[in-house]
């Protein structure tokens, strides 16, 4: 049992006895707990299969490639419209864990993994440059130059972290953020990278 997860558990105080028997039932596979992205995952053979979440209204299960899983109760979400192979399953306050039929779809996910069961990735080279960021950039050479140096699944990531902002505040203060970063010549998710 990894000690980061018993302090993942304490931490959500509303839903740490729902986590604690999801938390058992995963460890009763054959599956490896670890903690990655600051939140419980269980692995095979060192590639993820599944993991928990606990937030403020809901908590739950992922499953990596629950696009692959057969459903047959009806339990599985996309959490966007975006997400190709995660899927979830959510649970409020007051809903009892249905724990027999989430080993069901613990066993299939395994299985899954074991037999390779994997979404290939789509490649686009396609992107738009949203609009608050393409001014960022005519006004500023050395921005337009960083920028163009980085490739273009750098600057798809960035283009899309502007373009997914809702509200205009959101796209100011993540233009502010960004800005160091494309300069420094990094993308956006390089911290996550080779880790």
């Amino acid at each position: 049992m990894n000690p980061k997860v018993d302090a993942y558990i304490a931490k959500s105080e509303k839903w740490g006895s729902q986590l604690t028997q999801l938390r058992t039932l995963f460890l009763s596979t054959e599956m490896e707990e670890t903690v990655k992205w600051g939140a419980p995952v269980y692995t095979i053979n060192g590639k993820n299969v599944a993991g928990l979440a606990s937030f403020k209204n809901h908590y739950g299960i992922w499953f990596f490639n629950g696009v692959f899983l057969e459903d047959k109760h009806k339990l599985l979400v996309n959490a966007q419209e975006s997400t190709k192979a995660m899927r979830q399953v959510r649970f409020e306050a007051g809903e009892e864990l249905p724990l027999d039929t989430l080993r069901e779809y613990l066993i299939e996910a395994i299985e899954n993994e074991k037999n390779g069961l994997k979404v290939k990735p789509e490649r686009t080279t396609d992107f738009e440059v949203p609009e608050q960021l393409k001014s960022e950039l005519d006004a500023s050479s050395a921005l337009l130059d960083a920028f163009n140096g980085l490739s273009k699944g750098k600057q798809r990531e960035y283009a899309n972290y502007i373009a997914d902002a809702k509200q205009e505040k959101t796209k100011t203060s993540r233009l502010e953020k960004i800005k160091p970063m494309i300069l420094d010549g990094k993308g956006l998710h390089d911290k996550y990278r080779n880790c």
